[in-house]
């Protein structure tokens, strides 16, 4: 009997980190110290150093139940993407600047090429958001997972002058809303989408002519990573007052999370075009509006608060990143929540 015979394949694990480090190697930044498959991921603060007053930020998540698509596609090349955006979204929600990102994978088998390209798909939402990955780790886990599941997860350390904090505190009746496209569904809401749509491969392969291409690849296309976009607001010279990244929970949830007492934030649904995946899910699904706001990013990946002198600006930035945005909407004076109109 040995390791192998149990269930766990180290060889197979030596040669996925082989297969990654191509991968691994494009996000590097000058501050990343040593090579590649060390015990611990060095960074050097030097950079930081020469700031007033750094405040680390960090953030931790993971896909949900979309990686089910993703296996059920055997598509595995973008969800590394969605890990990556889920992590570092929540740090630029504050006004942070992503260092690095470790990922996390668990699996049922270690199959190296499959591992090595979920691992391509991190490395490029981190050269999306100029993070450097810097560590990561691949787990078996036979007899408690099928050897064709896994599951991803990642952790992302970043930094903010204290200065340059995104709080919300300073929100003020009369404010602006402006949103950031998403690219569909995102990472949150699977679940959900997973009652609504028969998870088939005849399924996902189904085309919709409202969709302008499969089930799958709506669904599958991966998180927006705003990072590069509130960079571009904010050397506009733009001062973000409030920032709510639109995860799980949709509008209900997250908007208020920016707000401080007694503000309301007033959105008009007619002031973008809700994407067609979540007209088709409400439809097929039979979901009330307000279970489809309180559940999915209804297009929105990211909603900022800014005086409203700057909202030009601000979607001017935004576009220069390449980027979509809209004035969605102002915040009043009120019982602190989100109310649609």
């Amino acid at each position: 009997m040995d390791y192998k015979n149990a269930g766990v394949d180290i060889e197979a694990g030596y040669k996925s980190v082989e297969l990654m480090k191509a991968h691994i190697k494009k996000t590097m930044r000058d501050e990343v110290l040593g090579g590649i498959g060390g015990f611990s991921g060095a960074f050097s603060l030097k950079k930081i150093k020469d700031m007033e007053e750094p405040v680390l930020l960090s953030g931790t998540d993971g896909c949900g139940t979309k990686v089910k698509l993703a296996m059920v596609m055997d598509k595995h090349d973008t969800i590394g993407i969605d890990a990556v955006a889920m992590c570092v979204n929540d740090i630029a929600c504050a006004g942070g600047e992503p260092l690095f990102f470790l990922d996390y994978i668990a699996c049922g088998k270690n199959y190296p090429e499959k591992i090595a390209t979920i691992v391509s798909g991190v490395a490029e939402g981190c050269i999306q958001s100029d993070a450097a990955l810097i560590g990561g780790e691949t787990a078996e886990h036979p007899g408690l997972m099928p050897e064709d599941d896994y599951d991803l997860a990642g952790f992302a350390v970043g930094v903010v002058e204290k200065k340059d904090l995104i709080t919300g505190e300073n929100i003020m009746p009369g404010d602006a809303l402006v949103g950031i496209a998403s690219s569909g569904v995102h990472s949150n809401g699977f679940s959900l989408v997973r009652k609504v749509f028969d998870i088939t491969k005849e399924s996902l392969d189904t085309y919709y002519d409202e969709l302008g291409k499969t089930l799958g690849e709506t669904l599958l296309a991966p998180t927006k990573i705003y990072v590069k976009a509130l960079r571009s607001v904010k050397n506009a010279g733009v001062t973000i007052k409030g920032c709510s990244h639109i995860t799980g929970g949709g509008f209900y949830e997250n908007i208020p999370r920016m707000l401080p007492d007694g503000i309301v934030a007033s959105v008009k649904k007619d002031s973008y075009e809700v994407p067609a995946i979540f007209k088709l899910m409400a439809k097929k699904g039979d979901i009330a509006e307000q279970m489809m706001y309180n559940t999915f990013n209804m297009g929105l990946g990211m909603v900022l608060a800014v005086d409203k002198a700057d909202v030009e600006k601000t979607i001017a930035a935004i576009e220069a990143a390449g980027e979509k945005a809209f004035l969605i909407g102002e915040t009043k004076a009120g019982e602190k929540g989100v109310e649609l109109c």
